[in-house]
This record gives structure tokens, sequence and C-alpha cells, in this order.
């Protein structure tokens, strides 16, 4: 075996596995599927070693390969003078020749890499927070009352934007009723969006007890495929109108808000209202500019070798990202044309490296500033977001778990997490 370390996150072995050693563990596997194997015939555990090696000979000798074929890493591995725990990723096979003599074999071990971020907070944008008024204060204040106000019989007869329709309305697609179209004396509130767009607008005007039908369009992504971006029937009827009464913002109110507690008043509620505005307003700064901003100087900032397998890994999944964005004829075009798709796939490369060389930057720093996610604020996240969008938590979480893409979800809340803590840190909000 011949062993070379190529840079500090690189290494290659290569050599002959000789048949000798792939025959041993053939008869190795053979004898040991011999003693527990059920065949017609013969008692279990009394199959001839003969006949397993005759009717199992391509799947032991596929076995036994990759058992060599991991003998030989292991064996790599110590004469390279690794550490297990800094291997990462399976080794690329560059070279796998087979004949008689047994197998030539040439691996690309990836290596954790080693750098220093000790001076990170470089790459972190100074800002300054903004600052919050009393104006908006009392905006949100009234808005918070708005919210918990009670709706109450409304003196009006017509429908305007802002009242709450108490309605009775079913869905007809082609003149038949669909599943999931049909309510009684349901509270709809004019102009919160709740419904698809035109139904909320197509009731402004109504009177109380007038009944009508509307026409309206699903949306193209609508999660139900038998009515999205289908044309319906509505049938309403208006029973009454219902309106948010006055709600008086005092002490009560913010012990209503925050607690019965003598320490909780207005002035209370207020100081908490204006945090939570400063917090909202600086994440809002962090997701729309500064995160970004910080990731692309760690990018440019930290230059080290990074582990080739994982590179290539990361190359693959960008192109099949590209390819699943693609338009039919073009993927026919990529399909027809193996140079084209080479020459896709490498253009990938540049943003593979940046990718890898921030994930294993945002790892270290996990670890260094002890952040972690848990699997269930994984499963959280995408229950909320697959709620937000209309789509079933149950299928998404399954398809995130069947693909194994859970651990680049996780990877994600921890580089957002581990951004927010530095960007906190640099500018002295920790």
């Amino acid at each position: 075996m011949n062993t070379e370390r190529i840079n500090e996150a690189n290494a290659k072995a290569s050599g002959k596995i000789a048949i000798e050693v792939i025959n041993k563990h053939i008869d190795m596997l053979a004898n040991k599927y011999a003693r527990t194997m059920k065949l017609d015939g013969f008692r279990k555990g009394k199959v001839p070693v003969s006949i397993v090696k005759t009717r199992y000979k391509d799947n032991l000798l596929e076995e036994s390969r990759q058992q060599s074929i991991n003998e030989f890493f292991a064996n790599a591995i110590k004469a390279l003078g690794i550490e297990e725990k800094d291997v990462i990723g399976q080794p690329l096979v560059s070279k796998f020749d087979t004949d008689e003599s047994g197998i030539e074999i040439e691996l690309k071990i990836g290596i954790t890499p080693n750098f220093n971020i000790d001076d990170i907070l470089l790459c972190m944008p100074k800002f300054e927070p903004e600052k919050i008024t009393d104006k908006q204060v009392d905006e949100r204040l009234e808005q918070l009352a708005k919210n918990r106000a009670p709706l109450v019989p409304s003196k009006a007869q017509k429908l305007e934007s802002g009242h709450t329709a108490h309605i009775d309305f079913e869905g007809f697609l082609d003149g038949k009723a669909f599943d999931g179209g049909k309510a009684e004396k349901f509270d709809l509130t004019i102009g919160s969006n709740q419904f698809i767009p035109g139904f909320e607008d197509a009731l402004i005007g109504m009177n109380v007890g007038e009944e009508k039908t509307i026409d309206v369009t699903f949306p193209e992504n609508y999660q139900a495929p038998n009515l999205a971006g289908k044309q319906v029937q509505f049938k309403v009827k208006l029973h009454s109108i219902k309106q948010k009464d006055e709600v008086v913002i005092d002490d009560a109110f913010a012990k209503a808000m925050l607690g019965d507690k003598e320490e909780n008043t207005l002035a209370t509620l207020k100081d908490q209202i204006k945090k939570d505005l400063e917090t909202e307003s600086k994440m809002k700064l962090y997701n729309e500019k500064l995160k970004e901003e910080a990731l692309e100087n760690i990018a440019k900032k930290y230059n080290f070798d990074l582990p080739e397998n994982i590179l290539e890994q990361e190359m693959n999944v960008l192109f099949n990202n590209e390819l699943a964005s693609m338009k039919q004829e073009e993927l026919e075009a990529i399909r027809n044309d193996q140079e084209k798709g080479k020459a896709l796939r490498e253009a990938q490369r540049e943003k593979a490296q940046t990718s890898v060389k921030v994930t294993f930057i945002v790892d270290k720093l996990a670890k260094q500033e002890k952040i972690s996610v848990d699997d269930n604020e994984v499963f959280q996240t995408l229950y909320y977001e697959s709620m937000m969008s209309g789509q079933n938590p149950q299928e998404i979480i399954e398809h995130y778990r069947k693909n194994n893409l859970l651990p680049a979800v996780k990877m994600a809340i921890i580089e957002d997490r581990v951004i927010t803590h530095l960007l906190d840190k640099h500018n002295g909000l920790k």
C-alpha cells in the first residue's frame, strides 16, 4: 500500500487487494450464512457451505469486496497517522480495476480541516440599532388592543372592510360541491386575507340577510391539486355584521396582557413593547442584510484546504438542484450531451467551495460558542413552515426524512443562530 498526504484536508491511498483476501472474506461470509440460513430441503443451520457459495455467488463477492475495501481504508488511515475522528465522509474511489489477481484500488480520503478563527468578530458588520419612538410604541399598543377587543353586533346593515361577516357559505366546482368548501355561522373579518384572493372583496357591500353567488379562482399553488388554478362559485349568506368593541388602554389592560401582578402597569407594558420592537427591527436588519454580509466576509477572509469528497458531494447537490429547476427541453439537451452536463456540474465548484468552507467554519463556531439544535427544533421548524405554506406538515417531514435532508435543515438553523449570536456580540448587544 502506498499512502500520501496531499494537503491538510486530503490524503490518498493506493495499492492492491489480493484475491486471497477477497476469497478469505467469501469463505467467512459463506460459513456465517450457512449457520443461520433456512433453505428448502435443509434444516436451519445445516445448509452446506458449497451450496451457499454457488447460490449466492454474486452477493458474497460484492459483500466480500466491500469488507476488503473497508479493511484497506482502515489500514490506510493507520498508515497515514490519521485519527478516525478526523476522517470525514466516505472516501472517493478514484480507481477500482479488477482482474483474476484481485483489485487495484485508489482511495481519496477526506480529513476535517484545521484552521484558526480567533478573529472571527472582524467579519461581523457594525450597525446602529433603530431608535424606537413613542409613536411606534403607541401604534403597536393600539393594534394589541384592537386584536384583543371582543366582537360585538354592529348597527351597520352594509358590509365594509374591517367588519366581521357572520356567514354561511358553500363552494361549487363545475356545479358540484367540493370537500372543505362549506361552513355555517362562520365569522370572517373582511380585509384579513384569511380566504383565497377575491373572496373577501366580493362580499363588500352585501346587506344583512342578503344571499349572493361569487366567482373566485384558487391560486395555482393551492395545496389541494383538484382546486389549484380552478374557477369556482361560492354561495354566501350574510346573517349579521360584527365589529370590534372599544378597549380601554390602561393598567387593567396591561395586567390582562402581562399577568395579574401589581408591578404590571401600562408603563411596564410600553417598556415591553419597546423591547419587542427593538428586537424585531434588529432581526429584520439581520435577516435582510447583515447575516448575508457576515457570511460573505467570512468566505473572503478564511482560506484553507477542503476535503475533496465533501466538495464533490456539495457539487452534486448544487448540480441536481440546477437540473430540478430546468425545463424539459433543457434537461433533454443535458442528457444528450455529456460534456454539457460536466460543464454545468463544474460551474458549481466555486459556489460549492464557499458553501463547504462556511459550513466548516460555522460548525467550529457552534462548538466554540456552545450553540446546538436538537431534532425537536428541526421538526418544529418544518412543521411551522409547512403550515404557513399550506402544506401537510407530516408529509413534508417524511419527505425530508426519506431524502436525508434533516441534517441540512439543522445546519441552516445552527448557522442562523451562530451568526445572530456573533452580530449581537460584536455590536455589544449580549
